[in-house]
């Protein structure tokens, strides 16, 4: 684990950022702090690649910012998708968050085992849950009865917004873990977004 918020220490399987930092890299960490977030290990792993980091950050802000899907679907449709990966980097970075969206910490860490306690979760929950795991788990082969319990729960525009809150944070368990991004430290955290 770093202790340290030099963008200039190995994080991962890569080496650390060169010095000094791409003028790219440097506007979005001070972007990122000016939102309150903290510079993570996974920003100074992306920051290899400054075009492509600069062209995701929009995409990632509308994630957290601009959906009409109430952020509690989102970011169980997160953290199911987080923990359908295998990804506990995103896991322990998006737990502070559901739960400031709603969630219980019991219902937290019943999200790995969820369809063994569904009485824990509502409806609306259960329709998540089930789609990203058929999603995610089934290589996008979601069936019919279950993509129409989500429909009856949230509309075309919400459906999206999940999907891609879904599918976007699996993919990013897949970067995270092939290149062995290293735990922040506690209390490090990314800018939080609208509630």
């Amino acid at each position: 684990m770093i202790h340290d918020d030099d963008p200039h220490l190995k994080v991962s399987r890569l080496p650390a950022l060169p010095k000094p930092l791409d003028p790219i890299v440097a506007e979005l960490f001070e972007n990122t702090r000016q939102r309150g977030g903290h510079i993570l290990n996974l920003h100074k792993v992306s920051g290899h690649a400054p075009r492509l980091t600069r062209a995701k950050r929009p995409f990632t802000y509308a994630l957290r910012n601009d959906c009409d899907c109430p952020r509690l679907y989102r970011e169980i449709a997160i953290c199911r998708a987080a923990l359908n990966v295998e990804c506990d980097y995103e896991l322990h970075h998006h737990h502070p968050l559901v739960l400031k969206a709603g969630l219980s910490e019991t219902q937290f860490h019943a999200l790995g085992n969820w369809s063994a306690q569904p009485t824990l979760f509502d409806e609306k929950m259960l329709a998540v849950l089930a789609y990203v795991d058929e999603m995610t788990l089934r290589k996008g082969e979601v069936c019919d009865a279950t993509f129409g319990e989500l429909a009856r729960h949230f509309s075309p525009r919400e459906i999206v917004e999940l999907s891609y809150s879904a599918t976007s944070y699996y993919a990013s368990g897949l970067f995270m873990k092939a290149l062995a991004i290293e735990p922040d430290e506690d209390g490090k955290e990314a800018a939080p977004g609208n509630f």
